[in-house]
């Protein structure tokens, strides 16, 4: 039996070593966006890379113009090796993309690369 520990559940399975519930009453629109993408046919699994993020980031957006108001937010996130080409990309507001890369990264700073982590939107 593992421990629970705020949002984050150790979990026995084959694909993931630990379930992160994200809260989408803080982060609404990046919730969606993740559930989505999810739905689309993305991984819902992120095997932590933060090495390759940037590396990721620039094949997720390129060709995906800027636009005024808006931040790119990408799934599978950059600092994951599923990241990178063919990342679903979602124009959302700045505060909320910004507030939920933050808490993502605080919450799995304890975890090496390698890791896999299960998302789970709650």
């Amino acid at each position: 039996m593992f421990e629970q520990q705020d949002s984050q559940t150790q979990v026995a399975t084959g694909q993931a070593d630990l379930v992160l519930e994200f809260p989408s009453s803080r982060y609404p629109e990046t919730a969606e966006h993740i559930r989505s993408a999810i739905e689309k046919g993305q991984s819902a699994v992120c095997t932590i890379d933060r090495k390759g993020a940037n590396k990721h980031r620039e094949q997720s957006l390129r060709g995906i113009p800027t636009k005024p108001g808006f931040d790119r937010d990408e799934w599978p996130m950059a600092m994951c090796k599923e990241g990178g080409d063919g990342a679903d990309i979602a124009y959302i507001s700045p505060s909320d993309n910004r507030g939920a890369g933050s808490w993502v990264s605080n919450q799995l700073e304890d975890y090496p690369d390698g890791t896999r982590v299960q998302i789970v939107v709650k």
